[in-house]
């Protein structure tokens, strides 16, 4: 996989300085984390209370703020550095760097105590959610990063054609999860960040994740994997069940069936995002389980597993070729069982392009 220049970092920066500036706002403040990833390849190698800053104004070049001990991790970064040293007060140095009245957009991973140092250092400033300021600064992803993504998907997609090839019947929720961990790392992953197995009554928590309830013979069991690959991250579910399923649970799994294709259907640039949710809705409403359909149909990815676009109603942010996000409509019947589907798509010229390809069935496993 083709590492980022500083050349694509750079690009992302005059981007957002440029959205930031459309926004009505001074600049943006991005601290540790992924939008610092994002924008500068930099990981400081531990995040603490002393404060790391990359500053991208729209009257002066970009200029990151960390302590001073950190400055050998940070070379190689492509803007300006200033250090400070403990003892110093890190919001005085910068505050130097910031307009005394200006408007700034701040990361959401931001510690609570330095937006407040900020604000006792520049009274006359004012600060916002990068999110729900520029929720899609980093949502519309260029050649490379799909291509990331699309890679973690194949990966995810390797893990579960070997995942339906073991023993799901008598062994527990966390052996099965224990294998997905190793699968998804033995197909490239450096990070697992989540494995659900949900069978029987537990499928019907779309969060649960795996517990010591033993699989048995006529379970419906949801798996809900992912993690990061290359920086980039996967998340696919898939529905099993351990032996053949009754009529009545093919029949309830064939309505989510149609409901993910139907979202992925909707897909197309200038839809409205909470299009997706609605079509994909509607199949569930139509079929008589709206009310058991009890989250949004779907949220973007990226460097981090949810991050915007988010397929939900109210979202009118449209569909712009090159976002990527998850749909991944469920139906789940308390005490019984539940069903989830879940692709992650990406918006093309022309509509969307799965990044998960395995069958969407319901597969029968031992």
């Amino acid at each position: 996989m083709n590492l980022f220049t500083n050349k694509d970092y750079i690009q992302r920066m005059e981007r957002a300085v440029a959205q930031a500036a459309e926004a009505g706002l001074t600049g943006l403040l991005v601290t540790p984390g992924p939008d610092l990833t994002y924008f500068t390849g930099y990981r400081p190698t531990a995040i603490t209370e002393r404060i790391t800053l990359l500053v991208l104004d729209t009257d002066h070049d970009p200029h990151l703020i960390l302590p001073v001990l950190e400055r050998g991790d940070a070379q190689g970064v492509p803007v300006a550095i200033t250090d400070w040293a403990d003892g110093n007060d890190p919001y005085a140095a910068v505050a130097r760097l910031l307009d005394p009245t200006g408007r700034y957009a701040i990361s959401d991973s931001a510690w609570a105590m330095h937006l407040l140092g900020l604000q006792q250092a520049l009274p006359g400033s004012s600060y916002t959610s990068m999110t729900g300021t520029l929720p899609m600064l980093r949502a519309v992803k260029d050649t490379d990063e799909v291509d990331r993504l699309a890679a973690a998907g194949a990966a995810a997609d390797a893990a579960f054609h070997q995942i339906i090839g073991v023993r799901f019947e008598g062994r527990t929720e966390r052996e099965v999860g224990a294998d997905l961990a190793r699968l998804l790392t033995e197909h490239g992953h450096s990070q697992v960040d989540f494995t659900v197995v949900g069978s029987g009554p537990n499928g019907a928590n779309p969060h649960h994740e795996m517990g010591e309830r033993v699989i048995r013979s006529g379970d419906m069991v949801v798996l809900d994997f992912g993690g990061l690959k290359d920086g980039y991250g996967s998340d696919t579910t898939r529905t099993v069940h351990v032996g053949p399923p009754t009529p009545a649970e093919q029949e309830i799994f064939d309505v989510v069936w149609r409901a993910q294709q139907a979202g992925f259907e909707a897909v197309r640039p200038g839809v409205p995002c909470q299009e997706i949710d609605r079509a994909a809705r509607k199949v569930i409403e139509e079929a008589g389980y709206g009310e058991y359909f009890i989250h949004r149909t779907g949220h973007g990815i990226g460097l981090t597993t949810h991050e915007p676009p988010y397929l939900v109603e109210g979202e009118h942010q449209v569909l712009v070729p090159g976002m990527c996000f998850s749909i991944e409509p469920g139906i789940y019947l308390p005490g019984r069982f539940g069903i989830r589907i879940e692709d992650i798509v990406t918006v093309t010229e022309t509509g969307g392009q799965r990044l998960n390809n395995t069958s969407r069935d319901l597969h029968v496993v031992a």
